[in-house]
């Protein structure tokens, strides 16, 4: 205790953490209450209040830690970027500057994550909160809600997809090492063995690449799940108020909001899996198999870079070469046309694009091998 003004001494550090969380906060609640007064829908104007007073809070927890420790904690105004997203908010309207004010919450999410007392308090999850509000209002509306469905209607078809991608890294893979060696002009058994490497050494790389990435994603996925669990059984008042508010977000009235909140709590069974996918915006039945991915991740690289080895399991030479390059370049298209389908873009010009990406590839790293080779020679 410091004998001159009463107050409890703190390091430096935290008495600069403080204060860079107070400025964020009270920012951050200047902004959405600028832009409550910019939206024109009355219920998006009460969930950016509502957000507001959010902040406040906050900004009042470390407010009170400055002046425990005797440090200053004079109010901070709004900055340039706040300024900016208000002036952009009046004139394009406020939903141009959801996905900014969604990534700035995801953002705090993760520096209050790393903050012993703000976890303490939930402002770690209250941040995510947010992000998922944000995300909500920018996809309100009934345009939005046809674009969700288009979205999940092509999302089952994931699994193509990825196969798809693996099946054009094999291709594209192998064809390049495989047209770089023939440049040097090397026996038959030469371009086997290399274009037999290639592929098993590229599939088991991406299956593990595969099986690393999913494991690790599930195992977060999961651990946020058992923290929603957590605090589902330690505050659901709480856990409640947060749905409300996402729900109100996506343009359902307060009451009824509320009312749904309530009701959803009650049943904790099915509340953790709405928390999940409304707060966390996961799908807990969806959260996939590490071994599922890195099999077919292996199958559909092997499967690609079989095209450009094939013909020289018979033909040798020119005409193993010419072949290869044919099967390879209609292989491009095809993949190129799929991967521009699921993307909702132009099949004809995802086609030709991956045909001059991956021939273009191939015919420079077979100018390099007739180089090396001749230098070699």
């Amino acid at each position: 205790m410091d004998a001159t003004n009463g107050k409890t001494p703190a390091p430096p550090e935290e008495i600069a953490r403080w204060r860079k969380n107070l400025a964020d906060e009270e920012r951050a609640a200047a902004l959405y209450e600028s832009l409550a007064e910019a939206e024109g829908d009355r219920e998006r104007a009460e969930v950016f209040r509502d957000l507001a007073a959010i902040e406040r809070r906050h900004a009042g927890t470390w407010r009170e830690k400055l002046k425990e420790a005797g440090a200053d904690a004079t109010p901070v105004r709004p900055g340039f970027r706040e300024r900016f997203l208000v002036f952009l908010a009046r004139r394009l309207g406020t939903a141009e500057v959801l996905p900014i004010l969604e990534a700035t919450e995801k953002g705090a999410d993760g520096a209050y994550a790393g903050q012993a007392d703000a976890r303490a308090l939930g402002m770690d999850r209250e941040e995510k909160v947010h992000a998922r509000v944000f995300e909500a209002m920018g996809k309100g509306g009934s345009s939005a809600i046809a674009r969700e469905e288009k979205w999940h209607k092509g999302s089952r078809g994931g699994t193509l997809r990825a196969a798809v991608f693996g099946m054009n890294d094999g291709l594209v893979s192998n064809f390049s090492l495989i047209m770089g060696v023939a440049g040097a002009e090397p026996e038959r058994s030469v371009l086997l063995l290399t274009g037999m490497a290639g592929m098993l050494a590229g599939a088991f790389s991406m299956a593990a690449g595969e099986y690393v990435s999913v494991r690790s994603q599930r195992e977060l996925y999961e651990h946020e799940i058992e923290k929603e669990r957590g605090e589902l059984e330690a505050s659901p008042e709480e856990e409640a108020r947060e749905l409300a508010l996402i729900y109100r977000a996506k343009g359902l009235p307060r009451e009824e909001a509320e009312r749904l909140g309530r009701a959803i709590v009650e049943n904790p069974e099915s509340a953790l899996d709405t928390l999940a996918r409304e707060e966390l915006g996961l799908d807990p039945s969806e959260l996939g198999s590490p071994w599922g991915a890195a099999s077919s991740s292996f199958v559909a690289f092997m499967a690609g870079a079989l095209v450009p080895l094939c013909p020289f399991f018979f033909l040798a030479g020119r005409p193993g070469l010419l072949l290869s390059s044919i099967l390879s370049g209609l292989a491009l298209l095809a993949v190129g046309a799929l991967l521009a389908f699921f993307s909702g873009r132009s099949p004809l010009r995802g086609a030709l694009r991956m045909l001059l990406i991956g021939g273009g590839v191939a015919a420079v790293t077979n100018g390099v091998g007739r180089l090396v080779g001749a230098s070699l020679g």
